[in-house]
């Protein structure tokens, strides 16, 4: 299945993913290079957040595995970084005891996370996932435009279209919207747009979905307080709803 995930990545994207590990701890960059590798991934690394920020400017990345404790530019400093130019897929690295290490990375941007230690098991399935979300569904890519008063999605060029601005959207953005908005008039369960989204390994995980869809709130509502697109069903799920 590694090489699987792979191998569909290189297909569409004519080149394996490019995946920069940024860790202070030499030994941990050593063992993440190695398994990556060894699941046919480019790898780069950087032992500092500022280091990476340079590494990204210059050779750009897929997906970024990024822990939390560095000194002088930390994981979050480093992700807020990022994000002010890069949609780039980003993994936080936390401890095992810090929860609020999770909730504050989503919150700043990150994708997915994984808590030290960990398996390389979990490290080639988490990467494998977020690597999967940012990939072309070639379902997605065949339907027509979307239209909902102001709001456009064209899946086969991949843009959202709001009062004619182009809304920027990261990867696991574009998929959650998709499947809301391929189920407008829907509503879709937690665990279902877990799955579909974050992947089959993926269900319990609500704080995913609620940091997540303020992202999209805040990008595409003109009131994200009060949102006439993404309707929440409290303890259920979320809908995208056409404006009458």
């Amino acid at each position: 299945m590694r090489t699987e995930i792979c191998q569909v990545w290189c297909l569409k994207n004519m080149r394996p993913a490019k995946i920069l590990i940024v860790d202070d701890e030499p030994h941990l960059l050593k063992l993440l290079r190695s398994n990556l590798e060894a699941a046919h991934y480019r790898v780069i690394s950087a032992m500092d957040g500022a280091s990476a920020l340079q590494m990204l400017d210059k050779e750009g990345a897929d997906l970024i595995i990024l822990d939390v404790m560095m000194p002088q530019v930390d994981g979050f400093e480093a992700l807020q970084k990022i994000r002010e130019s890069s949609v780039v897929p980003v993994i936080l690295l936390t401890a095992k005891d810090q929860e609020v290490d999770v909730v504050k990375g989503l919150k700043y941007g990150a994708d997915d996370y994984i808590r030290k230690p960990f398996s390389v098991h979990e490290l080639l399935a988490r990467v494998e996932a977020v690597l999967r979300r940012g990939a072309p569904n070639d379902d997605v890519m065949t339907q027509k435009p979307f239209v909902a008063g102001d709001f456009t999605m064209d899946f086969q060029k991949r843009r959202v279209i709001i009062n004619d601005q182009e809304i920027k959207l990261g990867p696991t953005e574009w998929k959650l919207l998709s499947q809301l908005v391929q189920n407008a008039g829907r509503v879709m369960l937690h665990q279902d747009l877990l799955r579909k989204v974050w992947g089959p390994e993926y269900g319990g995980e609500t704080e995913y979905l609620r940091v997540y869809v303020n992202y999209l709130r805040n990008k595409i509502e003109q009131d994200p307080a009060h949102p006439k697109y993404i309707l929440t069903e409290h303890g259920v799920g979320y809908l995208f709803k056409k404006p009458e």
